[in-house]
């Protein structure tokens, strides 16, 4: 600490000095304390200075308190309060908003159960697929609320990270000096490969003022849907940056908690909605150096933390560490094409199969269904009119999978395309996407009996699909022609079906894998 902040936190851990009753817990992190009392929090930043953030003195950490209270009610206002100035009175104790000299400050906010905090959430298994698109949606329209900076290059804005970084692990002992300095080559070199990228993206408008820590942990549950907090208010540099560096710390944080069909589904429903169509390219990338920031900032806390949690907090680092380097990884794109009449489960296999394939966090999923609905303007599961489903609008809704396809893997991302293909054409058209491309090409067809389809479409609720029962005797009525595709039993778990379609791609790939290691780490 640069400041003896002791009196405050005594004043601070009394429930009278907020004229409240109850006790008062206390919450630690790095650069915070938080005092929960009654229905309150109020947290009180720690007098210290790092490379990142300077609250050295009284006046700095007010500063600070505004600007988290101005930054965070954008996304969630009910949650914080004001901010409380803690003054020395007459008396020579210490109050609440005196007309003294500031002795420190504190945000007041409403407390919630942390219960509600999506880590504990991800511990309990409750981070359903449902509430991982409604947190997509909710971090893709306050990205898209947000104006773009244009302050420098998108490279040189990563290159700040870095710096930041390599000063960050420098105040502490957890990593060796040598281990420390090949680490920071392989971003550096990382950076290299992306250098133009990332110009082109600042160039788009994708770098802004985001919120910069968002983690699962910064993420709470309301009645109304997930909400975002907690933001990094104290350094403007690090929290201006490309919008999907701000979307990675959530997928790394997922990811390094083998939440992987969390990670995947939460980064393909954001770039569905924000048509973000070279952000594949990038994330992985943007996930190792998130987990970098993560061990580095995790090992800071092992200096300031006491010897009990010391050997916690060096293993959490260095497996931060670990999972930055492998998360520099890059396997082969691939093309993986999943057909079948409606109820056949495409889209439940293309989900499970898409977290381990490709380089983290998975494979880029294109849905004819989602596809089409975007192409009316309506939500994913919002039924569409007879009209939407003219054979000419299927044509375009194929070319447009097979264009995005196409984007995806000219910038090494693996894709699954999901969609019925029960025309010959269609077929082939796909086929021909990664023959252009010089990338492996791996078809499924689902097949299984009338009875299991049409109960699996009666059994449907807010899903992307209109098909119904008679749209699935239509279908089984035309003939589909060959079909050169592996044909799977779909009538088998989601499990089996997963395990067949890596076994077919270890034998069209002529590579081994397995769902316990493949996936960039």
């Amino acid at each position: 600490m640069c400041h003896d902040q002791s009196e405050t936190i005594a004043f601070l851990r009394h429930a009278e000095s907020y004229g409240l009753d109850g006790a008062v817990e206390v919450m630690e992190t790095h650069i915070s304390l938080v005092f929960l009392v009654a229905d309150r929090a109020f947290k009180l930043k720690r007098a210290v200075k790092f490379p990142y953030a300077d609250f050295s003195t009284p006046a700095l950490r007010l500063a600070c308190c505004l600007k988290e209270v101005e930054l965070n009610s954008k996304t969630a206002p009910e949650l914080y309060l004001g901010v409380r100035r803690i003054t020395r009175g007459a008396n020579g104790k210490l109050c609440f908003d005196g007309t003294n000299e500031t002795i420190d400050a504190v945000v007041e906010m409403q407390r919630f159960s942390q219960e509600q905090l999506f880590d504990k959430m991800a511990e309990a298994g409750q981070l359903v697929p449902t509430l991982m698109d409604m947190t997509a949606r909710e971090i893709a329209t306050f990205h898209q609320m947000i104006a773009p900076v244009h302050a420098n290059s998108g490279s040189s804005n990563i290159e700040g990270v870095l710096d930041i970084n390599e000063r960050g692990f420098a105040t502490s002992h957890v990593f060796s000096e040598p281990e420390v300095a090949a680490f920071s080559d392989a971003f550096r070199t990382a950076l290299e490969g992306h250098r133009r990228q990332l110009d082109r993206r600042e160039t788009a408008g994708m770098i802004r003022r985001c919120h910069g820590d968002l983690h699962l942990r910064n993420i709470y549950l309301t009645e109304d849907g997930p909400r975002l907090f907690d933001c990094i208010e104290f350094n403007d540099q690090i929290a201006t940056v490309d919008v999907l560096y701000d979307l990675a710390f959530l997928l790394m944080d997922l990811w390094h908690r083998h939440l992987r069909d969390n990670a995947n589904l939460a980064m393909n429903r954001y770039l569905d909605l924000t048509g973000d169509a070279d952000g594949i390219a990038v994330l992985p990338f943007f996930m190792a150096l998130r987990a970098a920031v993560r061990a580095h900032v995790t090992a800071s806390q092992v200096e300031l933390g006491s010897m009990d949690k010391s050997t916690s907090l060096r293993q959490d680092a260095r497996s931060y560490f670990n999972l930055a380097i492998a998360l520099l990884g890059s396997p082969s794109p691939l093309l993986i094409a999943i057909g079948g009449l409606s109820g056949s489960g495409k889209s439940t296999v293309a989900e499970a199969l898409a977290p381990y394939v490709g380089c983290a966090p998975g494979a880029r999923i294109f849905e004819s269904d989602r596809i089409r609905k975007a192409m009316f303007g309506a939500r994913a599961t919002e039924r569409l009119p007879a009209e939407a489903y003219r054979p000419e609008i299927s044509d375009v809704v194929y070319k447009t999978l097979c264009d995005k396809a196409a984007a995806a893997l000219a910038c090494r991302g693996s894709v699954i395309v999901d969609a019925v293909f029960d025309k010959s054409r269609n077929r082939d058209l796909i086929e021909r996407v990664g023959k252009a491309l010089g990338v492996p090409f791996v078809g499924i067809w689902l097949t299984a009996d009338h009875s299991i389809l049409a109960s699996r479409i009666e059994a449907r609720r807010n899903s992307a699909s209109d098909a119904t029962v008679e749209v699935l005797g239509m279908q089984e009525a035309r003939d589909v022609g060959a079909v050169r595709w592996r044909h799977i039993d779909a009538g088998q778990s989601v499990d089996t079906v997963v395990e067949l379609v890596l076994d077919e791609i270890e034998t069209v790939c002529n590579f081994s894998l397995s769902p316990r290691t493949y996936g960039g780490c």
